[in-house]
């Protein structure tokens, strides 16, 4: 049996990239996954890839979507009885360039699809019965470095990533131990939609980050364990600099702002 058999996830925008490896992990330590993306051709090979609807069902939307946030949440309960984990993975990045050169409509849309649609899914997902004293439930929300620090090429994008690490240490302590919310903080990962990011400047990319930074999704590091796993949130293994780590029971603002490269 695997660490997360009988458990029932959402992942958002998981047709592909990141999201698709983190579905295809939660599958294969035994839970069952509803994903979503906005066109249903990839999100049907993405279910294939999956096992079938036996593991997986997929349903096509726009995650800013409240309608198609409410199907998603019922789809997962009537697919496999009930919600045990969500990972907020969608996020869009239209604009590259100075901040301000871009148009405050643009802004608006980044914003609310990165940080509104994450809040309004853990908001419904709450709603609906997610997290109870007896049966703690998760939420994970994949930020990104770019949330930490300065870019100079995706400004927006890199606000909107800040704002919701800050969602995430709100909610995790308003929610927890009930429900833990934590958060990942990826870096460059070689993903279609980074493309712009890396493709012909590979090596000076992955020169800003340590050697093992440079991961394709599923090619995470260290001892095959999946560095941010919903049931226990992101930040509850061994330090590596030997230093204490509170129970994410106890602590639900553990916050994974590592550099990891694929989840």
């Amino acid at each position: 049996m695997g660490s997360h058999t009988g458990a029932v996830a959402i992942v958002t925008g998981a047709s592909r990239g990141i999201g698709f490896g983190i579905a295809q992990r939660l599958v294969t330590e035994g839970a069952r996954v509803v994903i979503t993306a906005r066109k249903p051709e990839p999100l049907a090979e993405a279910v294939a890839a999956l096992g079938g609807s036996e593991y997986a069902v997929g349903l096509a939307g726009n995650a800013a979507d409240e309608a198609h946030q409410d199907e998603a949440i019922a789809l997962a309960r009537a697919a496999f009885g009930g919600l045990d984990y969500l990972v907020n993975n969608t996020g869009i990045n239209p604009v590259y360039g100075p901040i301000l050169d871009v148009d405050v409509d643009v802004v608006r849309k980044v914003l609310d699809v990165n940080v509104v649609a994450a809040f309004s899914w853990i908001k419904k997902a709450v709603a609906t019965g997610l997290g109870s004293p007896d049966h703690p439930g998760s939420v994970v929300n994949i930020a990104s470095i770019a949330g930490l620090r300065a870019s100079g090429t995706i400004g927006w994008y890199g606000v909107s990533k800040a704002a919701l690490i800050h969602l995430t240490m709100e909610l995790g302590h308003q929610l927890g131990p009930d429900v833990r919310v934590n958060a990942v903080a990826p870096a460059v990962v070689k993903t279609q939609f980074a493309q712009a990011l890396y493709v012909g400047r590979e090596e000076k990319v992955a020169a800003a980050y340590p050697p093992e930074a440079a991961r394709r999704p599923g090619g995470h590091r260290g001892s095959g364990e999946l560095p941010a796993v919903p049931r226990c949130g992101v930040d509850d293994r061994p330090d590596p600099r030997g230093r204490r780590r509170r129970h994410p029971r106890r602590r639900s603002l553990a916050i994974g702002l590592r550099h990891l490269a694929a989840v």
